[in-house]
C-alpha cells in the first residue's frame, strides 16, 4: 500500500528546541515495543499528573490548555513547529510516539540529525522550509483549525489554492514513506543478490557450513 499524499488537520507548537525527552521522556522508554508510545507523546505539557506505561490518556488527568488536548487538533496528522526539532538524545521512542499519536508529518526549520533520519524509518515524514515559509504557515494555521495536503511525489504543501511550497527530500528517503518501509524491507529489496553470495560462498568456502564437528 502506498501513501503519496499526506492530509489532515495542523497542530502549530511555535517553540524552537523541542528535544527528545521533551517529546517523550526517559521513563517511558523502558518498554521493549515499537508501539504504544502515542499516550506519552509530550507527556510534560500534555498532562497535569504522573504518568506510568500502563496508563493511558484515559487514565490522565490532561492540561486542556495544551494544544493536543484540544478538538480538532486530537487528530491532528501534521505537526507544525521552528528550529531544531527532535534535538537533544538519539532515542527512536520520540519518533515512535509521534507516529502513535497519529503523526504523518512533521514540518520545521532545521531537525536534530538523528531524529531525522530515525524519523524515515518510521513512516514519519520530516519537511524542512525556510523560516520564511514556516512563519507564513504559522499565521495560516495558528488562527484557526488549518488542512494542509503534502505531496510526497511532487514534493510540494498546498493549502487549498491559496499557496504551495516546494521541499527536497531525498528520493531514497521518500520511497520508504511512500511505500512504507523499514530497514528491514529495504534489505530484501537485494534478497535475491544475497541469496547468489550465500550460495558462491557456500561452495567456495564449505567448510564454513560443516557443522558436524
Amino acid at each position: 500500500m502506498t501513501n503519496s499524499i499526506i492530509t489532515g488537520i495542523v497542530a502549530t507548537f511555535d517553540r524552537d528546541n523541542i528535544d527528545t525527552d521533551q517529546i517523550i521522556p526517559t521513563e517511558y522508554l523502558k518498554s521493549i515495543k515499537k508501539f504504544g508510545f502515542g499516550d506519552f507523546l509530550f507527556d510534560g505539557w500534555r498532562y497535569l499528573d504522573e504518568g506510568k506505561l500502563d496508563m493511558t490518556s484515559d487514565d490522565r488527568s490532561k492540561n486542556n490548555d495544551f494544544i493536543l488536548n484540544k478538538e480538532p487538533y486530537t487528530n491532528s496528522t501534521i505537526l507544525l513547529t521552528r528550529d531544531n526539532f527532535g534535538c537533544g538524545s538519539s532515542r527512536e521512542h520520540a519518533v515512535w510516539a509521534l507516529r502513535d499519536f497519529g503523526f504523518k508529518s512533521v514540518i520545521a526549520s532545521s531537525f536534530g540529525d538523528i531524529f531525522y533520519n530515525n524519523c524515515f524509518k518510521n513512516s514519519v515524514l520530516p519537511i524542512v522550509l525556510t523560516k520564511e515559509e514556516i512563519n507564513h504557515l504559522f499565521k495560516i494555521c495558528s488562527t484557526s483549525p488549518t488542512s494542509l495536503e503534502i505531496d510526497l511525489v511532487n514534493k510540494n504543501i498546498k493549502c487549498d489554492d491559496e499557496f504551495s511550497y516546494f521541499f527536497d527530500v531525498k528520493e531514497s528517503l521518500l520511497d520508504r514513506i511512500i511505500n512504507n518501509l523499514d530497514d528491514v524491507d529495504i534489505t530484501l529489496k537485494h534478497k535475491s543478490h544475497i541469496q547468489a553470495f550465500e550460495q558462491k560462498r557456500r561452495s567456495q568456502r564449505p567448510w564454513l557450513f560443516d557443522y558436524s564437528n
